[in-house]
């Protein structure tokens, strides 16, 4: 076991050491690629990391916008196959008349790594001159040619011995140095007038072209040649190196043939630099006419290669690679007629199924037009125009819009449902996340008072109300659009298994000034003052932070400047529900304090506005806690979570259970108005008041009574209840929605 063990262990240190070599073998990305009008390209590279690691003769010098190799070598053209073209400079000899030297000049040069290519060839030119090539290194070596003449050769072109002579070389891989000599054969030879000079050089093959009249004279003031350089990649072979190669993606390691190492060879089909990563790229025949497809056929380009396709009808020919007409069979004309008529026939009912589209399109435009205007959407749109320089900021969104943020309003987006309707989550194009409420079909009659509300509520820049971001008029009832917020609502935190319900004092009476203080805004300090009429903990929203945010004012009505109170069909839910207000039918800003005094006993006892399951004196939060508070059992009433604050909170609790008492009196005109509340609950944070309200309490079994709580057989704990004062008709939908 403990050999696999180590042989496991020695695998993957061998694939983690390959990996780690092909990774350090690839240039950083921000190498210089050019020197000048030469492309530079790996394994050669300007500066450390940007060329093949151990072997500086990979190393390229930028001087002057030239490129040079092993410092002084001018390199002319990279290529990937394993070839270097680089300029050498020659070797000179000059004489006067009486055969005195004057100039002598030495052509030598390191090439380290590098090795002379065969193409090559060592060239003298001059009458009666010989040229030697010295290699010095682990093995010495040396090469000569010699030209004679006693005349001006004649022709031009042909290095035969006259006037010019070449050899062919071979050293052995470890030679690096090489110098080349030339002089005359002997210092009685005499010197011809048209050949001052002799010359040595290495130059590539068909690179040289001798010319008697000018080459012996000056040589053509040509001081460099071309030659040819072989280069590889390491010692070692393809077999020996494996996968460690640096030959990259479509590629492949081919031995080096003239000297140790190998080189890399984009695959057939492939173009690039084979020693990068993904160098090799797909060659496109047919956009490039590197294809044979002749006649109909048609190139189709694949990858590494390419296909030859023949339209519908015909056969390819492989060996011309163009097409033939098939045979056609006696059953083809058939065939032809059965798919022309199968064909008329897909085209009628394509027709036909496009004319119904634009139908159904038409008629849904139609439809969508209708519900913009019977929402009151010309209605909005005028009285948008008309607003002036106001903080109207509305936006009219789409059906289609809508469908996509709710993904066809599916049920997994649904937030909450309810007597005003649905809400569902959604997600807009810009990605930001909103509320959208599909409010029940409503009165007609109701659509210029909508299209007030949507105005006033747009302009109701409060931070503790959600804001109203804008609405869809394009649906058989309008739908709302809000601003999202994270952490749901008020009862989830009190009742709910969603969210933690261990509620400080100081969050619980932080969110009553919050939501108090909305309230008053609402009724006081609004353009036009905006009765809720549906305040309770189920459309109180708390964001990350735990700030209340008043939701769901789709049962708010607007009061007019000149009324103080409104005749409405009763609305609102059962346990919050103003008991005035259900009896006479009679709307005003103390209805929103009875159902706050609800909340705020909501948020000191734990408790349910109205629980079925509760014995009997308990069911209704309201008379028990006034029950509990009158005699002096307030400690019974109060939230669990809170039972460790009490003795230190004892008598600000007191105060807020006073307050909470106060604003659910049976008469409105006995209860407090919001201003007051809020700031009676700021106090008790600051401690700073001493107002003092009366102590009297309402008696539990007197709003029972109003309630009709003893006649409740309700499934749910909520319930929204109607009275239309026009009718005379009580209506009573129980539901347990938000």
């Amino acid at each position: 076991m403990k050999v696999q063990e180590g042989l496991f262990m020695v695998a993957i240190l061998y694939f983690a050491y390959t990996q780690l070599v092909k990774g350090q073998s690839q240039p950083r990305q921000d190498c210089q690629t050019r020197c000048g009008n030469v492309a530079i390209e790996y394994p050669f590279g300007i500066s450390s990391d940007c060329y093949y690691p151990g072997d500086d003769s990979f190393n390229i010098t930028c001087k002057e916008d030239m490129p040079y190799v092993l410092g002084d070598i001018e390199v002319k053209k990279f290529n990937h196959s394993g070839e270097l073209q680089v300029l050498f400079n020659r070797s000179s000899t000059c004489y006067d008349e009486q055969g005195n030297e004057t100039i002598s000049e030495d052509g030598n040069f390191r090439l380290d790594n590098l090795t002379l290519s065969a193409k090559n060839k060592f060239t003298v030119v001059g009458c009666n001159a010989l040229a030697l090539l010295f290699a010095f290194g682990m093995q010495n070596y040396s090469i000569g040619c010699i030209s004679a003449c006693d005349s001006l050769p004649e022709g031009n072109g042909k290095c035969n011995g006259v006037g010019c002579c070449r050899s062919d070389f071979s050293f052995p891989l470890d030679s690096y140095i090489f110098v080349t000599s030339s002089s005359r054969i002997s210092d009685q030879a005499p010197v011809q007038t048209f050949n001052p000079c002799t010359y040595a050089f290495i130059v590539e093959d068909d690179q040289f072209n001798f010319s008697s009249s000018e080459d012996l004279w000056n040589l053509r003031n040509v001081t460099r040649f071309p030659a040819v350089l072989d280069w590889s990649i390491g010692k070692q072979t393809c077999e020996q190196v494996g996968n460690t190669s640096i030959c990259g993606a479509n590629s492949e390691c081919s031995n080096s043939t003239t000297r140790n190492g190998y080189i890399c060879i984009c695959n057939k089909g492939f173009d690039g630099n084979p020693y990068l990563s993904h160098g090799c790229q797909d060659i496109d025949e047919c956009a490039s006419s590197k294809h044979n497809c002749s006649g109909t056929s048609i190139c189709e380009n694949t990858l590494g290669s390419f296909d030859c396709k023949c339209p519908s009808g015909s056969d390819l020919n492989a060996t011309k690679n163009g097409c033939t007409s098939k045979e056609r069979p006696e059953y083809f004309e058939w065939t032809q007629i059965f798919l022309g008529t199968t064909t008329g026939f897909l085209v009628i009912l394509l027709g036909v199924s496009c004319i119904q589209q634009r139908m159904k399109h038409r008629k849904d435009t139609e439809l969508r037009q209708k519900f913009f205007q019977q929402n009151g959407g010309g209605m909005l749109i005028q009285r948008l125009s008309g607003a002036g320089p106001s903080n109207v900021d509305v936006k009219i969104f789409t059906e289609e819009g809508m469908k996509e943020a709710t993904n066809g309003y599916d049920e997994s987006r649904i937030l909450g449902q309810g007597g005003q309707g649905t809400v569902y989550k959604g997600i807009l194009p810009d990605d930001s996340i909103v509320a959208i409420k599909k409010a029940r079909l409503g009165d007609c009659s109701q659509v210029e008072q909508f299209i007030n509300e949507v105005l006033v509520l747009s302009q109701i820049n409060h931070r503790n109300v959600v804001r109203l971001l804008g609405c869809c008029l394009e649906t058989e009832v309008p739908l709302l659009v809000y601003e999202f917020i994270t952490s749901g609502t008020l009862f989830d935190h009190l009742h709910g298994s969603t969210f933690d319900s261990s509620l400080t004092w100081e969050h619980r009476i932080r969110i009553a000034i919050e939501v108090a203080g909305t309230l008053a805004y609402l009724h006081s300090s609004a353009s036009i003052p905006i009765i809720h009429r549906d305040v309770k903990t189920a459309n109180i929203l708390l964001d990350e932070n735990l700030t209340a945010k008043v939701a769901d004012f789709g049962a708010s009505r607007l009061i007019p400047m000149d009324k103080e109170q409104l005749t409405t069909m009763v609305q609102g839910t059962l346990g919050y529900l103003d008991p005035e207000y259900y009896n006479t039918g009679l709307l005003n800003e103390k209805s929103d304090v009875y159902s706050f005094g609800v909340v705020l006993m909501e948020l000191l006892s734990g408790r349910k506005a109205l629980c079925f399951e509760q014995p009997q004196y308990s069911k209704h939060l309201v008379s028990y806690f006034a029950s509990a508070t009158k005699e002096n059992r307030l400690h019974e009433v109060i939230d669990r979570e809170m039972m460790n604050e009490y003795n230190q909170r004892e008598r600000e609790i007191q105060k807020a259970a006073r307050i909470a008492i106060e604003c659910t009196r049976l008469m409105g005109e006995e209860r407090p108005r919001m201003k007051e509340v809020a700031a009676e609950l700021e106090a008790l944070r600051d401690t700073k008041t001493k107002h003092q309200w009366s102590d009297q309490y309402l008696e539990p079994e007197g709003i029972n009574q109003l309630l009709g709580v003893e006649i409740l057989s309700a499934q749910g704990e909520t319930s929204s209840t109607g009275y239309d004062s026009i009718k005379n008709v009580a209506v009573l939908d129980i539901g347990a929605g938000r």
